[in-house]
């Protein structure tokens, strides 16, 4: 073989060995490589199903939903080359398993911190609006995963589909995750949000369910970091002592904390202080309890407004399981370990995808991420993705360049804020069948 022919050779084949650097505007491999290290499953060892190449599959498996994992990786053309054109079914289901769940954990929690500290946000009262709320996640019904993850009880009868319980932690602006826990069905959420405090940023304002009350979480959440404010609706036994008093729907208060809370949170004291905020719409008086104790940086005329923001991270939660899901609820992965890898795996993809969503609405003015469609933004993307194996590398920031500026245009009309959806209270079931026809006779 001629020396030419070595080089083009050798050229082609350092060409193919980094297909899935294709998708470095979208994720960097330095980011990758450093949290396989950080998860301990980096290796030197170069396969024809790399690490990173398992990675994407994984992250493909929830934007190409009606695809199996193998068609994936070969629709990536992320395998690296060899004398047959694709690899077995078996040798991804193996790659899969040597990434592991901790792999894929640690790439979506590094991304996330990442992407949170570059992007720009819009800010209320110089914080960022955060939200935590939880999610459920079915899982394939196998005797390992209701071992590991438990089912749903009723009347004593355990449901036939193993769930996942996930809590998470949103940016309300974008939809960004900025950080997620999960474990079984039978843990409680407010000891899956415990585990999101030391990930919550400064000057920030969390904003809470009601469900969510519990003074040494609370307290906790303010103390760690720097103005790490949070808000929440109380219940109408809310019991508390007046401090100080700003106007009749504005006050101070001294919330009382329980010995069992004190015994499980040390530094919680016997009395925290907060800010109790009244606010009567139609008739209905609405209460809503915080951190933010300034009057005069934080409004309360725009505080009990402020919580209607919360159910954003609902819609977040409708973005992944809907569309980008396509609305098949049941997880695709049999094992518990592939389970925890695909679910990382989703917040990954969403994650990129609001990540890019972001970008495009900085070419705007006045118009937040969430101002977007993340249907037609995830179709775009799905077809990025689809369409970068056919891409020459020179091209590839153009293309990226073109995906940002048809982002851009997909935005959502106004929202109308008159629009009400009440809640629709059914008839409770009679016991007993009765004959409209016979009593209208007797009447």
């Amino acid at each position: 073989m001629s020396l030419e022919c070595q080089l083009a050779t050798t050229f082609k084949s350092c060409n193919t060995f980094h297909h899935f650097d294709r998708y470095s505007d979208i994720l960097s491999p330095e980011l990758i490589q450093q949290s396989f290290e950080k998860a301990g499953v980096a290796t030197v060892r170069r396969r024809r199903l790399p690490l990173e190449a398992v990675l994407w599959s994984v992250v493909g498996m929830s934007l190409f939903r009606q695809q199996s994992v193998w068609d994936i990786a070969n629709q990536l053309d992320i395998v690296l080359p060899d004398k047959q054109r694709f690899v077995a079914p078996s040798a991804v289901v193996q790659a899969r398993q040597r990434l592991g769940e901790e792999g894929v954990k640690q790439v979506f929690k590094t991304m996330a911190a990442q992407s949170y500290k570059t992007s720009r946000f819009e800010k209320w009262c110089g914080l960022n609006l955060l939200a935590v709320d939880g999610v459920v996640w079915r899982t394939t019904d196998t005797p390992e995963n209701h071992q590991e993850f438990k089912a749903q009880r009723n009347g004593g009868v355990e449901n036939i589909y193993p769930k996942i319980r996930m809590v998470c932690l949103m940016e309300l602006t974008s939809h960004q995750l900025v950080d997620s826990t999960f474990s079984d069905y039978r843990t409680n959420e407010m000891r899956l949000a415990e585990e999101l405090i030391e990930q919550t940023p400064d000057h920030s304002l969390t904003i809470f369910d009601k469900g969510y009350y519990s003074t040494g979480l609370l307290h906790k959440w303010n103390k760690t970091g720097q103005e790490r404010h949070w808000m929440l609706p109380v219940r109408k036994d809310f019991q508390c002592e007046v401090v100080h008093r700003y106007n009749r729907n504005d006050a101070i208060v001294a919330i009382k904390t329980t010995p069992q809370a004190r015994k499980k949170f040390d530094e919680l004291p016997e009395f925290i202080e907060a800010r109790l905020v009244s606010k009567t719409i139609k008739g209905k008086k609405y209460q809503v309890l915080t951190s933010m104790r300034d009057g005069l940086r934080f409004p309360s005329e725009e505080i009990v407004e402020l919580y209607r923001y919360r159910w954003e991270i609902e819609l977040g939660y409708r973005e992944m399981k809907q569309t980008l899901l396509d609305s098949e609820y049941t997880l695709r992965s049999k094992r518990p370990d592939m389970v925890k890898q695909e679910l990382w795996g989703i917040l990954l993809a969403y994650n990129l995808i609001r990540q890019v969503m972001t970008k495009a609405s900085e070419r705007l003015d006045s118009i937040w991420p969430n101002q977007l469609s993340f249907t037609s933004s995830a179709m775009a993307v799905t077809q990025y993705f689809a369409a970068l194996p056919l891409t020459s590398p020179g091209n590839l920031p153009k293309h990226y360049k073109q995906l940002l500026q048809q982002i851009s245009l997909f935005m959502l009309p106004a929202r109308r804020e008159d629009r009400r959806y009440p809640r629709w209270v059914k008839l409770k079931p009679k016991k007993y069948a009765t004959n409209r026809k016979n009593a209208s006779r007797l009447n």
